[in-house]
């Protein structure tokens, strides 16, 4: 063991190899709800259940390799919760495939490696003001539960999408209506989404996992679903199925615009906040290695694309392994030897209903949603924008839109107010790319 010490830097971080091992366990736990939630998003764009788990299971153990061995971080990596809703229910729709849709993440990967060797990742998350960074998170948390809650059918979305609904001046209908207890999978959601909420609450690891266990099992005792006939072998059918150069359109700029913001303030946020939990930043708070860091995770977003699992980047539940005891890259080897082992569950994954994965849905949007109580709504000029990119994300179904109004708006503010030389130009520019996407993009 005595090269692993070596290799891991062990002892100089105060950790061994159980400890690492027991961080992993609980970091796999925290975030292993990924297998089944990532594939039940992304099945909304066509692409088959059980091979987007394998998928999901793969891309997420081969990128955690690459962080462990080649930046020895704790920081473990999977398809990203938020992006992937991007794909399955805007990108791919834009885009006309799925496969078009993936080839947009292979470029998002590529663009951030260049950003990051140019050394513009840093120049890009100073440039947009903290409180829209914390209401672009939050807004698609609330998009996530959204989606849950519809999954649930304690949300009922009448035919045709909500936006066209809300485009109706005269619509005779509501956008949304309620779902009926009455319904098995609403009364099945419902039960899961309380236990979930419970195991929550109590901070129980792996909670949100139990909570689909049990769901799934009051399902099918209910009719919904059947339990799984055992193991298969895994299908790979969708990935390296990316359509790269068909991703290459004008249209998609902006759409490629919001995955990037995305990924930018996902990663950073994270890295910074395992540095920090894992006492591995320095006394001015720089991280060690954060170059690598940044390096693999870029390179991470475009092995997502081609495996078709949506864009792979660092996971926060890796504070999970920190809190107990994590401190190395060798946890986060761990954790993707257990995401590769996870491979052969793909028949559990499609056996589990969408009534069991939807409080989880839910339940990882009230997750994501934290960071809108760090908004300052004592300064207006930064809290309408944030306001505006946090109630209109899931108000117009569209991650793209949501961000568009919050930049818009704090652009014409700081405008209008003679701040306009302490706006940053890459928000100009980025405003003129969404100023352009609002005028000719959206019919």
């Amino acid at each position: 063991m005595s090269w692993l010490n070596r290799y891991f830097e062990l002892d100089k971080r105060g950790s061994s190899v159980g400890t690492e091992l027991r961080g992993a366990a609980a970091t796999f736990l925290t975030m292993s709800y990924i297998l089944v939630a990532n594939p039940a998003i992304l099945s909304a764009a066509g692409i088959p259940f059980a091979s987007a788990v394998a998928c999901t299971a793969a891309a997420a153990g081969i990128c955690c390799l690459a962080m462990g061995m080649l930046a020895n971080f704790p920081v473990a990596l999977a398809s990203g919760m938020g992006l992937n809703a991007v794909i399955a229910f805007q990108i791919a729709k834009q885009a006309g495939s799925w496969q078009t849709a993936m080839g947009l993440v292979v470029w998002d990967g590529l663009v951030i490696l260049v950003l990051v060797l140019c050394g513009l990742r840093e120049a890009m998350m100073e440039a947009i003001p903290v409180d829209l960074r914390r209401a672009i998170g939050a807004g698609i948390g609330l998009f996530i539960a959204f989606i849950g809650a519809v999954n649930a059918h304690m949300v009922v979305v009448p035919p045709g999408t909500l936006a066209e609904l809300t485009r109706r001046p005269g619509a005779a209908m509501p956008p949304v209506g309620s779902g009926s207890l009455g319904s098995p999978d609403t009364a099945v959601a419902v039960l899961g989404l309380m236990v979930t909420a419970y195991f929550l609450s109590r901070r129980v690891r792996g909670g949100i996992v139990y909570g689909i266990l049990i769901a799934s099992v009051m399902g099918w005792i209910a009719g919904i679903g059947k339990p799984p006939a055992g193991l298969a072998w895994p299908s790979f059918e969708v990935a390296f199925q990316a359509d790269i150069l068909g991703a290459l359109r004008w249209e998609l700029v902006p759409v490629l615009l919001a995955v990037l913001l995305v990924d930018f303030f996902d990663t950073l946020g994270t890295v910074t906040a395992i540095s920090e939990g894992a006492g591995l930043a320095d006394e001015r708070g720089r991280i060690p290695g954060l170059r690598n860091v940044l390096l693999v995770d870029s390179c991470s977003a475009s092995v997502g694309g081609l495996f078709g699992a949506s864009s792979v980047t660092c996971y926060i539940e890796s504070a999970a392994g920190v809190a107990e005891g994590a401190r190395t890259g060798l946890h986060t080897v761990f954790v993707g030897l257990m995401f590769l082992a996870s491979i052969f569950l793909a028949p559990l994954a499609e056996a589990i209903p969408a009534a069991a994965t939807a409080p989880a849905l839910i339940l990882v949007g009230f997750l994501m949603a934290a960071p809108m109580t760090r908004i300052d709504f004592e300064h207006p000029d930064t809290a309408i924008p944030a306001f505006l990119t946090l109630v209109m994300l899931p108000y117009t179904y569209s991650i793209t839109h949501g961000i568009g109004y919050g930049f818009l708006t704090f652009v014409a503010i700081q405008v209008l107010s003679g701040k306009h030389r302490e706006v940053h130009p890459l928000m100009y520019g980025a405003s003129a790319l969404f100023a352009a996407y609002f005028i000719w993009g959206v019919a």
